[in-house]
């Protein structure tokens, strides 16, 4: 879903209907240089995705010749490295100490939009992996998540503990239309990259992202919990980047996620007292 989006977004525009065979570098390059210095990330993407179309394109006998879109002893001579132009972005979050009265106040609003962005803090989980859910990844009697690796930032199946809360709400979700995505308002189509983001603002939060929430979560266990730093790491699906480390750390530490998990949905519902409502979760 996200690979059909982001070739929609930025391609295309340019490519419109223009024939397979007739894509050639000044077209490419018009699709990535707007992006290539602002959202590095992002185009370095784009690029791979244009490229392995086109491979596949000519693989299947619709275009003959060179990908223009190839990096290595070509885009490389004409764009700037990757490495140059990145800007490392810290996503705006939301002081832990502030996230239960978010909730009480996330709780009042109705629609799956506010239900997802719940269950993204519930879970610690990004965006894409929560509207991307279908109820096929989730076990309630097992109280998990699985998430295919197919659907990972680090490509690999990453298993979310889910809380009483996170429970509560998955449940309350059964209770509407049962779709395919867990989190869809039209039908069959999950919501849309943009459906968090446009919650906080009609919450009028625009000074923070839903990505942000995973900090809060970070901090929260860091200076409020004794779970050691690969819990943590663990819960939020990192990479560990120390070779060594990762050789030995085999284990995705399922069983102490589990009480991380249980300890963090506590704080963020048990907390909302503190603004004089009550929160309620179905059981």
């Amino acid at each position: 879903m996200q690979w059909v989006n982001t070739l929609d977004t930025y391609v295309s525009p340019v490519f419109g209907k223009l024939a397979i065979q007739a894509v050639d570098v000044a077209r490419v390059t018009q699709v990535l240089e707007p992006i290539w210095s602002t959202k590095p990330e992002t185009a370095s993407r784009l690029r791979g995705r244009i490229e392995r179309v086109l491979d596949w394109a000519k693989a299947r006998g619709f275009r003959a010749g060179e990908n223009p879109a190839r990096w290595r002893g070509h885009l490389d001579q004409l764009l700037p490295a990757r490495s140059k132009v990145h800007n490392v972005q810290h996503h705006a979050a939301l002081p832990f100490s502030e996230l239960p009265p978010f909730i009480a106040a996330l709780r009042e609003r109705a629609g799956v939009a506010a239900r997802a962005l719940e269950f993204a803090i519930l879970t610690a989980a990004r965006t894409g992996e929560v509207i991307g859910a279908t109820w096929d990844e989730i076990d309630i009697g097992r109280r998990l998540w699985t998430v295919p690796a197919n659907r990972m930032k680090g490509h690999r199946e990453h298993r979310v503990p889910l809380s009483d809360h996170a429970v509560a709400l998955l449940k309350e979700m059964q209770g509407t239309l049962l779709n395919e995505f867990v989190f869809s308002r039209h039908g069959r189509k999950p919501l849309s990259n943009m459906a968090l983001l446009m919650m906080l603002r009609r919450m009028g939060r625009s000074d923070v992202t839903a990505h942000g929430f995973r900090s809060s979560f970070r901090t929260w266990a860091a200076e409020r919990t004794s779970f050691p730093r690969e819990v943590v790491e663990a819960a939020l699906a990192h990479v560990i980047g120390n070779k060594v480390e990762a050789a030995y750390q085999r284990s995705d530490l399922l069983d102490k996620r589990r009480e991380l998990m249980a300890e963090w949905g506590e704080y963020c519902a048990n907390a909302a007292s503190k603004t004089g409502r009550v929160v309620s979760f179905k059981a």
